[in-house]
């Protein structure tokens, strides 16, 4: 949800400001920021910009909002946000917990800050697995892509996994099959070429979040 384009007109608007760019937004936009972040360590990187007071988080405002509420940095949430979490709502998370009560929400922190105030957890898709496995509760509510309820139940056999909405669905992510991983190994298809112009800034990006301990 944001181009190279509109991320230099950002940047403009800030001067002096870093720029945090989530791992998945295209190599343009990666090249025009300082350092890239994943949900699972945009706290930690925004920490590790120790020269910085002010940094422009991009495409997640949610992500973004939910990162400044452990940094003392002014944060500049841009407008964008993962469809999957953005939509979910309080109201809806309320109505599942009331029909299970005493099992913990788990939300994912790309949902909205009223959502993520009603959570027991709030982590990455990594996180959550995580969360639980170790927490002693039976009965878990899951606030994230309902893929990962196939994890959660294959880990967990004792336990049962309430989505809190069975809208939240990414089909872009279900357009990637085995059977194209597959192809594009075993043919050497679907080739990305990167020029160098914008590989090599973008790989600065990517390799500075990657020395960032989490």
């Amino acid at each position: 949800m944001i181009t190279a384009e509109e991320l230099e007109a950002e940047k403009a608007k800030y001067p002096g400001a870093a720029v945090v760019s989530y791992v998945n937004s295209t190599a343009a936009v990666k090249a025009k920021s300082d350092v890239c972040c994943t949900s699972a360590n945009a706290v930690p990187v925004v920490a590790s910009l120790a020269e910085y007071d002010r940094v422009i988080m991009v495409p997640d405002g949610n992500l973004a909002r939910y990162t400044a509420r452990f940094t003392k940095k002014e944060i500049i949430p841009w407008r964008g946000y993962c469809p999957v979490h953005h939509f979910l709502t309080a109201r809806e998370v309320l109505d599942v917990k009331e029909k299970h009560p005493g099992a913990p929400f788990a939300a994912h922190p790309e949902c909205r800050g009223e959502v993520l105030d009603l959570a027991e957890y709030v982590g990455s898709t990594g996180g959550i697995i995580r969360f639980a496995r170790e927490t002693a509760a039976r009965e878990i509510i899951i606030g994230t892509e309902v893929g990962i309820l196939h994890e959660l139940k294959k880990q967990n056999p004792g336990k049962t996994f309430i989505p809190v909405s069975d809208k939240m669905v990414c089909h872009t992510m279900k357009t990637i099959t085995l059977e194209d991983i597959e192809r594009s190994l075993l043919e050497t298809r679907f080739v990305v070429k990167v020029p160098d112009d914008i590989r090599v800034p973008a790989n600065r990006a990517l390799s500075r979040m990657l020395e960032v301990k989490s």
